[in-house]
């Protein structure tokens, strides 16, 4: 990784340097209004994060957790397009900008814009920006915008809008979702990996194929999703390193969490998906490995891999939920 890029480390010693000090029992109520919030047992349709506590919180809590999700959503479109490069890119909703760190360590070069109704948040995110030392986070523009139905997007390569649906009523998020693909050559959405998650990401996706999109992740195609409504969900997980600060603002004593969530990429250029996908954790049995895939063709499937399929047995017991089947070094 060229070290001009940011990286984890880098946004966590740059969260460090900034929330020194942060009151453990201000940033504790803060983090647990936020957790309701985010797990969607709140009223939608007015900014989250009212006030630099608030952001303070939001920023040790979750950013780093949204950047390796977003990150890896990001992973899956090189994957699907290694050729293509984004020129600009514009982060609807991005806050202290997580997917905006997360742009600048997958490419070099983006211009990107974060939108944002909560200045607050805006302002955080230009410091943090700043004590990172990273070039392609000096040169970010932070742009007051409300996300709602209203909002006009300028035409940009890349537009990504992590964790933002499920703050937003009905009529806001298919507003925001037309715009996304009205500007964009490529829309990443990232959402909590839960039910009510997947639920958002599917209707989404299902707006920007309407429009004219190909679907370049996760899925292998880009037609209807073959999960049977109300029986499952998709999602994937990321593993997140926990700070000392993340543990203290969240209470927990691992040095580490996996961020479930989910995702969707989605072009105006032609891709190549994956052939499969592995959409659980695979089970590592006495000379076997369980897989659950998405596949291109067959749609949901499961299959065995055994000490007998040799190269292919030793791929899977090293392969990762979310990543390719077969990976292509095992053909």
């Amino acid at each position: 990784m060229n070290d001009t890029l940011p990286t984890a480390d880098t946004l966590r010693a740059a969260l460090a340097g900034l929330l020194d000090g942060l009151p453990p029992r201000q940033a504790a109520q803060a983090v647990d209004r936020l957790i309701a919030n985010y797990r969607g047992t709140t009223p939608t349709g007015t900014p989250l994060l009212r006030d630099r506590s608030d952001v303070a919180a939001y920023a040790a809590y979750r950013m780093p957790a949204t950047f390796e999700a977003v990150r890896s959503a990001l992973h899956a479109l090189r994957e699907a397009a290694p050729d293509w490069v984004p020129a600009t890119h514009t982060d609807v909703g991005g806050g202290t900008g997580s997917a905006s760190w997360a742009v600048a360590g997958a490419w070099e070069g983006p211009r990107t814009t974060v939108l944002d109704w909560a200045e607050p948040a805006l302002a955080l995110g230009r410091e943090l920006a700043a004590a990172a030392g990273v070039p392609a986070l000096d040169a970010v523009e932070w742009r007051r915008a409300r996300i709602g139905e209203d909002l006009a997007l300028d035409p940009a390569d890349l537009v990504t809008v992590s964790y933002v649906l499920n703050e937003l009523t009905p009529q806001a998020r298919t507003a925001l979702v037309d715009a996304a693909g009205r500007a964009a050559q490529a829309v990443v959405i990232v959402e909590p990996g839960t039910p009510d998650g997947y639920a958002r990401v599917i209707e989404a996706r299902d707006r920007l194929t309407a429009a004219g999109f190909t679907v370049a992740a996760p899925c292998p195609h880009s037609d209807v999703c073959p999960i049977e409504p109300g029986t499952d969900w998709c999602h994937f997980s990321a593993r997140v390193s926990r700070s000392s600060l993340h543990r203290k603002v969240k209470g927990g004593s691992l040095p580490y969490e996996d961020e479930k969530f989910s995702y969707v990429a989605a072009t105006r250029f032609a891709v190549d998906p994956v052939g499969a996908r592995i959409t659980r954790r695979p089970q590592i049995r006495k000379g076997q490995v369980l897989l659950e895939l998405c596949t291109r063709d067959e749609g949901l499937q499961r299959a065995t891999v055994t000490k007998r399929h040799g190269e292919l047995y030793r791929a899977a017991r090293d392969i990762d939920w979310g990543d390719a089947w077969p990976p292509p070094e095992a053909g």
